[in-house]
């Protein structure tokens, strides 16, 4: 394990005479292996000495005559004696092992001799003290509880500053010890003399953890305490300093200080160190806004509202509207914009203005006034909200989607830095959407997930809008997949949309028992969040569902509303159109030929607006003929074509293949079936021919034709008769004709034999 160098001085002092003259130094830090080199000497003649630094000036005084003379000794204390008596002396170096003799030393693989290393630092003493493990055990921390006992108060208190992260502060350490800058270079040097400590000063990952682990508590906690004053009385930061006396029972403005500083980056720690600074009493109100800031940021509303409304109550503070802020921002995500509104109009702060702005118009008042903002991310992009919002509302679709990601983009360095009572990538997607914009929302909204834009608040209203757009494209178990991931504790505006999305999901699967499941669970939601502009799309969804379970009354008063916030904004026709388009659907569903008609004509009303409100419009009147058994094949897969283009694929497949089910044309029904699958993202098999559709009867009776096979695996699936025609666009006597041929091809006898072979054969 020796070096060359080392190896050859030690061949010279076994190899020396009795009348040879000698004199060799081993000068290094505790643990180096000082001792141990010592062992390796066999030469009787030679006077060896350990640990030299501990003998009195007169021990060392008479070893001068000593012809043959090996002293070993820490580099600290440094003795005038002891640079006397080694002049001239051979000098043997010590350093720590490298990886590979630490490797050589263990015998151990190379993750175990990795994790040695980074925790030792290849200092010998430490690596036996370890031994060949893959995680410190306490009997390897409890062997230096002797060494840290033995060391005197003022390097103690150093080693404790050193595992708060202070060993280079010399300016913190000069005060904590109260000595001046050499006496505290004095003090560093018997540190370094230990071996605790690394090149750069500060403690071996090992030896931190000893001093953490062995030092009694109430010091450490006094250390860190007084070292965070003296860092905050500077300035600086405290954060590292001050988070692990979290749940010590302390507190004070250091706690304060520390939060302020996580505020951004961890506001749930932030919100922790606010509650630690007021040492279990009444926070002031500049502390209990700044904890509603945190606390709201963090996701914990709750706790939000009730520091804000403490803060609002009080009088004669200037933060009260820092705190009607808050709550404005924690109101609007459960739902209720109105009140929401009411408090960023109190406020009367350049943010608040802005946000109050955009409520007002969710809430169905026109607003005009565009405050002056603050020149800062969040002052652009709230501009940029409230003008995009107003340019909605004004019939300028293109120009306002445009704005709304001009807002989102400028928002996005700052991720969850900000408070925010919708994000611009939430509002700029629900434009797009409205407009006929997927690819645009879906953009915006993953530059806003990978951002994080608005922090944990707003991360669950971006992913359930991505689930969304899926629905809408028909990716149905994609969409059911992203509604899964973020499952939870919704806020109302969010589960307003998470229920939105389960009916949606259920009725385009024509899974009756999951949509009577969850109906319920759309009347509360309903019920819990007020109408506004900004909730027109599951409100959309709910009426279909409605229509579909004939329980159309318990939605009717939201649907009056719906209509009463539109007529009040001058029936704005991006916002208009989509809502008109779902109730078509309800209509069509309930078989109300009038109310399905009244629609159709309201989108006609906007036909020539937008291109959005022209595809629209025209596939409305398509539905009707199709619903009144008038299919024009051409104008079917025109319509369907167009839907989409503009983000509807599900609606798109669903209106071919209707119209194919309704058509006496065999030709016909057979290119919109076609057309059908094509749009639903599905294989078109090269050769079909018009009866492609019924039973076929294969000469193998262990195989099955295309079709029987997609029969087959929707049927073991669970899925009913009516649902694989509605999955394939055929007829539910259709599916029974199949099931029947499939059954009497195969010689079952009876429906759970069949099943079984389907089984066998689907799976095989």
């Amino acid at each position: 394990m020796l070096d060359p160098s080392v190896r050859g001085v030690l061949d010279r002092i076994n190899d020396a005479e009795p009348g040879d003259r000698l004199r060799v130094v081993v000068a290094a830090p505790g643990g180096y292996g000082k001792s141990a080199l010592l062992s390796e000497i066999t030469n009787s003649a030679v006077r060896v000495v350990d640990d030299a630094h501990l003998l009195d000036d007169g021990a060392l005084r008479a070893l001068a005559a000593e012809p043959l003379l090996v002293l070993a000794y820490r580099p600290w204390p440094r003795r005038a004696v002891l640079a006397e008596l080694t002049r001239g002396a051979v000098v043997v170096p010590l350093a720590p092992f490298s990886r590979e003799q630490v490797r050589e030393f263990l015998h151990a693989p190379k993750p175990v001799v990795d994790f040695v290393f980074a925790q030792t630092g290849g200092v010998p003493g430490l690596v036996e003290r370890l031994g060949a493990v893959s995680e410190v055990s306490a009997d390897a921390l409890s062997a230096f509880r002797a060494e840290l006992d033995w060391i005197d108060p003022d390097l103690q208190k150093f080693l404790l500053a050193a595992e708060a992260g202070a060993a280079q502060r010399l300016d913190l350490l000069s005060t904590l010890l109260d000595k001046d800058f050499d006496e505290v270079s004095d003090i560093i040097e018997a540190a370094r003399a230990t071996g605790l400590l690394a090149e750069d000063g500060t403690l071996h990952p090992l030896a931190l953890r000893a001093v953490g682990a062995l030092t009694r508590a109430e010091r450490r906690i006094a250390v860190r305490q007084k070292l965070a004053q003296l860092q905050l009385d500077r300035g600086g930061p405290v954060l590292d300093l001050v988070r692990p006396l979290l749940d010590t029972g302390i507190g004070g403005p250091v706690f304060a200080a520390a939060a302020r500083e996580a505020l951004s980056a961890d506001p749930g720690l932030a919100a922790r160190l606010f509650k630690a600074s007021t040492g279990g009493g009444a926070p002031s109100a500049e502390t209990a806004a700044q904890w509603a800031t945190a606390s709201a940021m963090a996701g914990d509303l709750d706790s939000a509202l009730r520091l804000a409304d403490q803060v609002i109550s009080a009088q004669d503070t200037p933060h009260r509207r820092t705190a009607a802020e808050v709550a404005a921002v924690a109101l609007a995500h459960r739902g209720q914009l109105a009140r929401s509104t009411e408090l960023f109009r109190w406020a009367a702060t350049p943010y608040a203005a802005a946000f109050a702005g955009i409520g007002l118009i969710g809430t169905g008042h026109l607003f005009e006034e565009l405050p002056p903002q603050p020149p800062t991310m969040l002052g652009g992009a709230a501009s940029l909200m409230l003008q995009g919002v107003r340019q909605s509302v004004a019939g300028a679709e293109t120009v306002a989607l445009s704005t709304l990601v001009r807002a989102s983009s400028m928002l996005e360095p700052a991720g969850g830095a900000v408070l925010l009572p919708d994000s611009p990538a939430a509002l700029a997607a629900l434009v797009a959407v409205h407009c006929g914009e997927p690819n645009v929302a879906e953009s915006v909204l993953d530059r806003a997930v990978e951002t994080g834009t608005g922090g944990v608040l707003m991360s669950v209203r971006h992913r359930l809008l991505q689930a969304w757009l899926q629905m809408l494209r028909g990716n149905l178990t994609v969409a059911r997949e992203t509604l899964m991931s973020v499952r939870g504790a919704f806020e109302p505006r969010d589960w307003i949309f998470a229920v939105a999305l389960e009916v949606g999901v259920a009725r385009r699967n024509s899974d009756l028992a999951t949509l009577r499941r969850t109906w319920e669970q759309a009347c509360e939601a309903v019920l819990r969040h007020p109408v506004d502009l900004f909730s027109l799309l599951p409100l959309g969804e709910f009426a279909a569902a409605a229509a579909r379970l004939r329980d159309q009354e318990r939605l009717a008063p939201h649907l009056a509303q719906a209509s009463a916030l539109l007529r009040s904004l001058g029936n704005p026709p991006l916002w208009a159109t989509q809502l008109h388009w779902s109730l078509l659907h309800a209509a069509i569903i309930d078989e109300n030929t009038a109310a399905a008609e009244e629609h159709a004509a309201a989108l006609a009303v906007n036909r020539e607006r937008s291109r959005y409100c022209a595809i629209l419009s025209s596939a409305a009147e398509c539905w009707l003929d199709v619903v009144a058994g008038k299919v024009d094949a051409d104008r079917v897969e025109e319509a369907a074509r167009s839907l989409h283009a503009v983000g509807l694929w599900w609606d798109a497949s669903r209106l071919a293949g209707q119209a194919a089910i309704r058509t006496s044309d065999r030709q016909a029904m057979v290119r919109l079936l076609d057309c059908a699958r094509l749009l639903q993202g599905r294989p078109v098999s090269a050769r079909r021919s018009p009866e492609s559709d019924a039973p076929v009867l294969t000469e193998d009776a262990g195989k099955l034709s295309d079709r029987e096979r997609e029969v087959a695996q929707l049927v073991l699936e669970g899925m009913t008769y009516k649902q694989v025609g509605d999955r394939l666009f055929i007829s539910a006597k259709t599916v029974e004709h199949h099931m029947a041929r499939m059954r009497q091809r195969l010689g079952s006898t009876s429906r759970s034999d069949l099943l079984a072979q389907l089984r066998h054969i689907m799976g095989s």
